[in-house]
């Protein structure tokens, strides 16, 4: 069965509107994750601080990972500004992520599809692959992307090289903590973000890795609906739970493979 003869078998288009609240909720979902960690490593509670730190990282990539499919509920620009602090924040250029992130769908597992290579490699390698995933996603995007996506990428090296220095020249512990734990967020992307969802699918691409114990779901902030999310990418993560079960109910066929 084809994408196409997928979208067409299964109602998902009332799925991609959102209510005021939870367009709220997920335009301020890493907020309360990100002061935390911040009050807790400002007071020198470094491990306390951890747990927070990643929540704070994984609901920054969801909340992006909604901005490139244009699923926030939010207008263009501030859209745009979202991406852009969020790169700040996490230290790495989210417009670079973006135009990769569009070409794995469009190339799935293909030779073009750069976000995807780990996805061939065992664990261990995917995780050692870590800091080429980073150097590639930037050079693929200034080697093939348009103009705005390397003046995006651009402006947010600089932002984030500008905040970077001025952290680590005015010796202020408790960011160096928060930039150093986002790096190393960075360099566990291609395990997590790509590995973890993608091996052993390469007979069938777009048929990729999902999660259907509820409490996995709700400690992942729904991330890992990755099966839904390839087949229906203009569906927000919030409606993934919803759109799980309607796959289950009109497509019980298709073989459902864990993450975790």
């Amino acid at each position: 069965m084809t994408q196409q003869e997928i979208l067409k078998k299964v109602p998902w288009r009332d799925l991609r509107e959102m209510s005021k609240n939870e367009i709220i909720i997920e335009n301020n979902l890493t907020l309360p994750w990100l002061f935390l960690s911040l009050l807790l490593a400002y007071h020198e509670h470094y491990f306390l601080a951890l747990p927070f730190s990643g929540f704070f990282f994984l609901t920054g990539l969801r909340q992006v990972h909604n901005g490139f499919h244009n699923a926030l509920g939010t207008n263009r620009f501030l859209t745009w500004l979202t991406l852009y602090l969020n790169s700040i924040l996490m230290i790495s250029s989210v417009h670079a992520i973006e135009f990769n992130h569009l070409r794995h769908h469009q190339h799935c597992l293909s030779p073009d599809d750069y976000e995807g290579k780990s996805a061939t490699m065992t664990w261990y390698g995917a995780i050692l692959y870590g800091p080429i995933h980073v150097f590639k996603i930037h050079e693929v995007t200034w080697k093939l992307g348009n103009k705005m996506y390397r003046r995006n990428m651009l402006l947010e090296l600089f932002s984030i090289s500008t905040f970077a220095a001025l952290v680590f020249y005015f010796q202020i512990p408790w960011l160096i903590y928060h930039v150093s734990v986002m790096v190393f967020g960075e360099l566990l992307m291609s395990f997590f973000a790509v590995w973890l969802v993608h091996h052993d699918t390469h007979e069938s691409p777009d048929f990729a890795r999902t999660q259907r114990v509820g409490w996995k779901n709700k400690l992942t902030f729904n991330m890992f609906y990755h099966l839904e999310h390839h087949l229906f990418p203009a569906v927000p993560t919030t409606k993934l739970p919803e759109l799980a079960k309607r796959i289950d109910h009109f497509l019980p066929e298709i073989n459902k493979k864990n993450t975790f």
